[in-house]
């Protein structure tokens, strides 16, 4: 499985690109791969091709409006692994021995 973060920005919009944001959040809200919305970025996990697929239907999306389209990628992919959005988490607050703002 994978797990991936990913953000994409359009350039030379303005400071605010909320609208770009909720443009692709509504992708991958559809496309029931799990997820977790961050104030940077959006982590989701899901089998390779899939996201890919995915972080590619979003960057295009935002592209439809705009000349220059920038998308900055992570991936952390480990075999025989899922479920890792939320056990990464927990995790860390076992090893803390508390539970953390997420």
């Amino acid at each position: 499985m994978t797990v991936a973060e990913f953000s994409v920005t359009p350039v030379g919009k303005g400071a605010s690109v909320g609208a770009y944001v909720a443009r692709c959040l509504d992708i991958v809200d559809r496309s029931g791969l799990p997820y977790r919305l961050n104030a940077m970025g959006t982590v989701v996990e899901g089998e390779l091709d899939d996201v890919l697929k995915l972080v590619a239907r979003c960057h295009k999306a935002v592209a439809e409006d705009c000349e220059r389209v920038s998308t900055i990628l992570k991936i952390d992919d480990r075999k025989g692994v899922s479920g890792q959005l939320d056990a990464k988490v927990k995790d860390v607050e076992r090893r803390l021995g508390r539970k953390l703002r997420t």
